[in-house]
């Protein structure tokens, strides 16, 4: 425990990246709350700010500096950890670069995090990138809007895409066991959680480590379990979707048909540069097999633009791709040379700023086409009663926002709900009106 000194000290997090580095984060709230460590909901009531950082592209990395400096030119007084993925991938070395920050804490063994924090506050300029550790899954305090939480089924990856910095920064595939999971889930069900949003960087690649139960054999498990809730799944690898999930979630209403599946592109050649054995004809035949078996089906994926190599006609495969696929959802990118990865060699820093250029022009097609494919997708929803998880109200104004089947967190449009009587948390049944944008309006059936 904290000295009798430091027992009322107070911190906070500013989570950065991917939800797997909330899961991170609110492991961390835990773990500090029981060393006697009081957690803190905005920054300037914090003796301690811990920035969560994220560091798999450089987009990323520059947030993570900039937010550190940020906090350091607002609270010259405080002490700044940094934590998270970017602090465990260059270590110490920050400490020498960035006079900005008080210490560096890895994000292999999470359980540390309060020997470091009390050494920080007591003004020891520290680094600890601790080995891999025990988990533990328990959180007093989540992040997500209420009703909602991420549960993580596994760290790391052993898929090798040349591009990906994640096996350099959460190693290699350690998968969580089954029982473990399930017992997470019931407790986060007990706790009044209505949606459990499976992640990993990869969910079916789940036990292939050891030759444990699968993914497939959990989600079977959670079929078993009973009441009322939602499962989501986000993030399969399109090389390694098994079919048979279909089949489970064709039986279980309660697991939603929503698939986070990044194809990344659509050539075959960037493929398989990128270290994937996929290719248009395969993805788009993966596409069809789950719309045919799961009609109410509704698919996000990811692009990435400017990957060494692309040239205009791959472009334009990846434009038919996309026409042809017609996708809910899709995120866009630009490839990030990140060093110690396969694809860094792949060419020069002055090739990669032209290739850059170019890059964000094709970003910016894609992202048009798309806006309008989406928009025209999400029409078939009008007239449609759907549940919706209600996020947040709209101050003074009687509106609410939510997410039905078709939106996951944070990342897809909305569900604008038209009721003054709804509350954050609540599962209201809802007729879809109309479309605006990427967002539909919904009233409660119960308010028609």
């Amino acid at each position: 425990m904290l000295d009798k000194e430091n027992s009322k000290k107070k911190f906070y997090v500013e989570n950065l990246g991917c939800s797997k580095n909330q899961v991170d984060a609110e492991v961390m709230i835990t773990t500090l709350g029981e060393e006697g460590w009081d957690y803190v909901s905005t920054s300037d009531k914090a003796d301690l700010i811990i920035v969560n950082t994220c560091g798999f592209i450089e987009a990323a990395k520059t947030e993570s500096i900039d937010t550190a400096i940020s906090f350091r030119a607002m609270y010259p007084g405080k002490k700044i950890l940094m934590a998270g993925c970017f602090a465990q991938r260059y270590g110490s070395a920050l400490l020498d670069k960035m006079p900005e920050i008080d210490g560096v804490f890895g994000n292999l063994n999470l359980q540390k995090v309060p020997g470091v924090a009390r050494s920080v506050i007591m003004g020891e300029r520290t680094a600890v990138l601790p080995l891999e550790g025990s988990s533990r899954p328990e959180r007093t305090r989540l992040l997500s809007f209420p009703g909602s939480a991420y549960v993580k089924i596994s760290e790391g990856c052993n898929h090798r895409c040349s591009y990906c910095a994640i096996p350099i920064i959460r190693g290699k595939l350690r998968s969580r066991r089954i029982d473990d999971i399930i017992t997470e889930i019931k407790s986060l069900l007990n706790s009044g959680i209505f949606e459990i949003n499976l992640i990993a960087q990869d969910l079916a690649a789940l036990g292939t480590d050891r030759k444990d139960k699968d993914f497939p054999d959990l989600l079977r498990e959670i079929s078993s379990i009973s009441g009322d809730f939602w499962v989501r799944l986000l993030y399969i690898h399109p090389d390694n979707f098994p079919l048979e999930l279909l089949d489970i979630i064709a039986e279980d209403k309660r697991i939603l048909p929503y698939f986070d599946i990044p194809f990344q592109h659509a050539s075959k050649v960037i493929l398989s540069k990128m270290g994937r054995r996929g290719s248009s004809a395969e993805y788009l035949e993966l596409v069809n097999t789950i719309r045919s078996k799961i009609p109410e089906s509704v698919i996000r994926s990811t692009f990435m633009a400017g990957f060494p190599g692309e040239t205009a006609a791959h472009r334009r495969e990846l434009l038919e791709f996309q026409a042809k696929a017609s996708l809910d959802w899709v995120g866009f990118f630009i490839y990030s040379r990140e060093e110690d990865t396969k694809a860094y060699s792949m060419r020069g820093s002055l090739g990669h700023k032209l290739a850059v250029r170019v890059a964000s022009k094709f970003k910016h097609k894609l992202e048009l086409k798309q806006r309008v494919i989406t928009e025209n997708r999400i029409e078939r929803f009008v007239g449609l009663d759907l549940d919706v998880l209600i996020e947040e109200r709209i101050e003074a104004e009687p509106i609410a926002l939510g997410r039905a089947y078709l939106n996951a967190p944070e990342v897809d449009g909305s569900v604008v709900v038209l009721s003054d009587k709804v509350v954050p948390g609540q599962l209201v049944k809802c007729r879809i009106t109309r479309s605006n944008g990427i967002d539909l309006e919904a009233v409660p059936v119960d308010e028609l």
